[in-house]
């Protein structure tokens, strides 16, 4: 136990940069992961760009099912090992990867047996709905293997092993990148895949992924993953991990629908100029944010640690510093890729129509990079420390009050198109950045440690 405590104490005083910097990388790698499919497929079709465009959309929100109990699992985690207590981190680490397991595998089912019906929902344009099933009906088919990696890997973080998410991540975009190239240009181009063989291929890094995870697992983490932690079944740690992941996801999940409805705003356009720019600058967009994921991420950690270990004032100050230099870092980025839009933009398309759209939603994205760096950092902080509630409140209120509502009002009403929702979404972003500043300050996330509560479970 003496080792363990010593081990876990390291963790809340590592820096920020060593816990952060794989983090960083890993973030950047999985992100690259779906945007390697769109840039090797712009060079095959427009259409298909924009039918994995909507699929990946989809399935995004779908995740968000499965990443209930996975930031849960995190949060207590870490808080546990902050205060030194390991007594049910067994128990906890088996219901969490069995009931993903479980419910992913029920969504995969959902997504194979009803994709048709679900692109229609969404209102697909009909040149890329083909496309949007083909990669839907594989990539969600096999959903359960990213539910299963989501899980180990804030098993890792929060025993402070970020490098493994990295290390993993740098496996997944080789596996990927390899398969792409054999089924769109290489080898295997004779079979005319296409989407289907990006699909593959993207399946087949979950695969690598979910086994480099179980063998790390093993050899890294001090815990066992057993079914014997289920008999008889522990309904009081899947009852706390629910009680805590619901509220916990409920601002992602809110944010995704709202993305969702978003994005049937675009489709019903029926522009592919519109659809493509607003795939294009997400990807350009969410490069300048990257900085703030990782150092929020890694924030989070040691706030949960420091929560777990009664040290509030410690998470109070960590949070503040982080704070000032992820939006100097992240805005700086922001202009930057403002300023080079022509250019990368041009990556992607070279219609003229999506270029000069795109370098106005890059603009945009300067004064979005204010309010959603100020969210990134204290919301993943007020979640690891236990304060859930409020951010998923405000989350709805926000984004549907103001991103849909107000995107809905000057992108279709006022006739401003994908211009006037961005404005929405930065507005939205803004506003919750102000209020979450000032609950901060106020302290109103102190007291709400989820270790007293789970210990006497």
């Amino acid at each position: 136990m003496s080792a363990s405590v010593s081990q876990n104490t390291e963790i809340k005083n590592m820096s920020l940069f060593k816990l952060g910097w794989p983090i960083f990388v890993q973030s950047l790698l999985s992100m690259c992961l779906g945007y390697i499919d769109t840039i090797m497929l712009s060079k095959f079709s427009d259409e298909a760009v924009g039918g994995i465009g909507n699929a990946n959309q989809i399935m995004g929100f779908l995740t968000l099912a499965f990443s209930i109990i996975a930031s849960a699992t995190g949060v207590i985690v870490a808080q546990y090992i902050g205060a030194k207590v390991k007594e049910k981190l067994n128990e906890i680490y088996t219901v969490s990867i069995t009931f993903n397991l479980v419910l992913s595998g029920v969504i995969s089912l959902i997504i194979l047996l009803g994709c048709n019906g679900i692109v229609k929902l969404m209102k697909v344009p009909d040149a890329m709905a083909p496309y949007a099933r083909d990669y839907m009906m594989i990539v969600g088919g096999f959903m359960f293997l990213q539910a299963i990696f989501d899980t180990f890997s804030q098993i890792f973080r929060s025993n402070g092993k970020t490098q493994i998410g990295m290390i993993i991540a740098i496996i997944m975009n080789l596996v990927n990148i390899a398969g792409n190239y054999c089924f769109l240009y290489g080898p295997l181009k004779f079979l005319d895949f296409g989407v289907k063989g990006v699909a593959v291929s993207t399946t087949l890094s979950r695969v690598f992924a979910v086994i480099a995870a179980i063998i790390f697992f093993i050899i890294k983490i001090d815990g066992t993953i057993s079914p014997k932690y289920l008999v008889p079944f522990p309904k009081d740690i899947l009852k706390k991990l629910l009680k805590l992941g619901i509220p916990t996801a409920g601002e992602n999940i809110s944010y995704n629908i709202a993305q969702l409805i978003i994005m049937i705003f675009v489709n019903s356009f029926n522009s592919t100029v519109f659809t493509n720019t607003k795939i294009y600058c997400n990807i350009l967009s969410n490069f300048a944010y990257l900085y703030s994921i990782s150092a929020a991420m890694a924030t989070a950690i040691i706030v949960g640690h420091a929560v777990g270990a009664k040290e509030e004032d410690y998470a109070y100050t960590k949070v503040l510093r982080t704070l000032k230099g992820a939006l100097l870092i992240s805005v700086a980025i922001a202009c930057i890729s403002f300023v080079i839009s022509p250019l990368t933009l041009g990556i992607f398309s070279r219609d003229p129509a999506v270029i000069r759209l795109g370098q106005k939603i890059m603009f945009i994205c300067i004064f979005l990079e204010v309010g959603r760096t100020t969210n990134l950092v204290i919301i993943n902080s007020m979640r690891a420390a236990g304060d859930v509630k409020f951010p998923t409140y405000l989350g709805m209120a926000s984004m549907w009050g103001i991103s849909v509502l107000l995107g809905y009002i000057l992108g279709i009403q006022f006739n401003l198109g994908l211009t006037g929702i961005w404005i929405a979404m930065a507005l939205d972003e803004i506003v919750r950045a102000v209020v979450v500043h000032i609950r901060w300050l106020h302290g109103g996330w102190r007291g709400k440690s989820v270790v007293d509560k789970l210990a006497q479970a």
